[in-house]
């Protein structure tokens, strides 16, 4: 749990350098390798997403892996098989080349990181969107609710837990969850603010010892960054959008792709969108009467 360097940018002098840029030209940075660090912070008001690319034999039960673990996969976009738009996020979003780093699953083995898709795309491939803890974190920010890994210059810590998810078909694994540390009082803030946004994985799943969900070193994360925390904070995990990563190594597919942790897709949707609302093949499509 260091002190941030002295030397070390912030997650805030990133978002100042880019302040003003709609999704759009922030995208268009993205696609151009111009911005390929992670998108903490970025394009204020607006709903980021994770992602999972599965060739189209896979899809059906990823769909239904998703739909039974709403929690760390609550869905926001789904693409045509073969299509890379996803125009209800965005008309002009290309999921090939618009997110800042991507992951490839060779086998179910990452196997590289890479910045852009184009030339490993295949006509089969289905592109799942799902929403991401960045959107809530912008109403925490707003309350005065302070983030320590934002203020520390870092990507948000995250962990393998001894949580199952619920399988459906080829697809199971461990949830894995985010971490923000709080004081006490900033700690109940978060829970009721970030519970209003069931898009982007709602209320966290545990507070307090991390050991009870079978995190051994708070100090090592398994993705992201490692946490800062400051005497007297409280740690409250989220379901995290990764889970799919580790879901997919089981699941027989030879090649899939996923968004690199805290890599996410800027969408044209207000980050309100998240608010209130249930998991589904595309909450912009819903009817008032699917608001809880």
């Amino acid at each position: 749990m260091d002190m941030p360097s002295q030397q070390e940018g912030t997650v805030e002098d990133l978002a100042a350098s880019l302040e003003g840029l709609t999704p759009q030209a922030l995208r268009q940075r993205i696609r151009t390798q111009q911005h390929t660090t992670p998108t903490t912070g970025l394009a204020p008001g607006y709903l980021q997403g994770n992602l999972a690319i599965l060739p189209k034999a896979q899809a059906f039960d990823f769909l239904l892996f998703c739909q039974r673990n709403p929690k760390p996969c609550p869905i926001i976009g789904l693409a045509e098989s073969g299509s890379p738009k996803v125009p209800e996020l965005g008309n002009d979003i290309d999921i090939r080349s618009d997110l800042p780093a991507y992951r490839v699953f060779r086998e179910g083995v990452p196997q590289e990181t890479v910045n852009d898709l184009s030339s490993l795309w295949r006509d089969d491939m289905v592109s799942f969107v799902i929403g991401c803890s960045f959107s809530f974190e912008e109403a925490l920010k707003a309350t005065g609710i302070p983030l320590r890994h934002i203020q520390a210059g870092r990507n948000v810590p995250m962990y393998r837990t001894s949580i199952s998810t619920v399988p459906a078909g080829v697809f199971s694994g461990p949830l894995v969850v985010s971490m923000r540390a709080f004081p006490s009082w900033d700690a109940i803030n978060a829970i009721v603010l970030s519970d209003r946004f069931r898009l982007a994985h709602g209320a966290p799943v545990h507070i307090g010892d991390p050991s009870q969900i079978g995190i051994e070193n708070i100090d090592k994360p398994d993705f992201g960054d490692p946490p800062y925390m400051e005497e007297g904070d409280i740690p409250v995990f989220w379901a995290c959008g990764v889970t799919p990563q580790l879901a997919l190594r089981n699941c027989g597919a030879d090649i899939a792709f996923t968004h690199a942790p805290g890599h996410m897709l800027v969408t044209d949707i207000p980050s309100s969108a998240a608010e209130s609302r249930l998991s589904g093949l595309g909450p912009f499509h819903q009817t008032a009467s699917s608001t809880p």
